[in-house]
């Protein structure tokens, strides 16, 4: 993903793209749309759509069943949403897949909550296959896909609960610059490199924050920044 819109913050530093395939179940109600992503992404590099559902409860029965790395979670739904699907998905495994929701619209009140909910990033359909195929892989490698601009107009027009998590956190001044610098879609190392310390100190920061913020996941963590104003619109580091 690159543009002015877009940034791939990692929440862990691989050493290169795995070997095995990333293992994918896609969630859309709309029949087209669904068997499109299934063909076009199945013919991208180091992907295997193991599955498809046509709603929230199907998503959550065939992740229990086929077990992938990911889900493609759209969010607007019948029986049950892909927000539900995503907490319920979360919720009820030790070791849950990763969700990646994919939306038509980049302003969808429905993203916030599903990042909230402890979706890893979000993808729009329009987007071209290969950067969805990308958002997927990216996603599985243990990594986050923020689009910081984009979620700052989100969550200004669609605030959540969840920005009261920041005043009650407690962070350190320390963790404070950290969280900031993940919400403008730094990587560990490019933190690391910033702050002249070690990768694994701002690891233990990412790690402290996401305890203290009861986040999720990162993403989770850089909507509460923008939700209490930690982050303001034009913040850069």
């Amino acid at each position: 993903m690159t543009g002015p819109d877009s940034a791939v913050a990692a929440e862990t530093d691989t050493a290169g793209p795995a070997t095995a395939p990333v293992t994918l179940l896609i969630a859309d109600d709309d029949e087209v749309t669904r068997s499109g992503l299934r063909t076009l992404l199945a013919a991208q590099p180091q992907i295997l759509v193991v599955g498809e559902a046509a709603d929230g409860v199907e998503a959550v029965e065939q992740a229990r069943l086929l077990r992938p790395d990911v889900v493609l979670m759209d969010v607007r739904m019948p029986r049950r949403n892909g927000i539900e699907a995503t907490r319920q998905l979360l919720a009820e495994s030790l070791d849950p897949p990763k969700v990646v929701v994919i939306t038509t619209f980049e302003n969808d009140d429905y993203v916030t909550t599903a990042l909230s909910a402890g979706a890893s990033g979000f993808v729009l359909k329009r987007r071209p296959v290969r950067q969805i195929a990308e958002a997927v892989r990216v996603v599985a490698a243990g990594e986050t896909i923020l689009f910081p601009a984009a979620l700052r107009r989100m969550v200004t027009a669609h605030p959540l609960s969840s920005a009261k998590a920041l005043p009650k956190a407690a962070l350190t001044g320390r963790e404070e610059v950290v969280l900031r610098m993940m919400a403008t879609g730094r990587s560990n190392s490019e933190i690391a490199q910033a702050l002249t310390v070690s990768l694994e100190t701002v690891k233990t920061h990412v790690g402290n924050v996401l305890s203290k913020l009861g986040a999720q996941n990162r993403t989770h963590a850089v909507v509460i920044a923008y939700e209490s104003g930690l982050v303001m619109p034009g913040f850069t580091t």
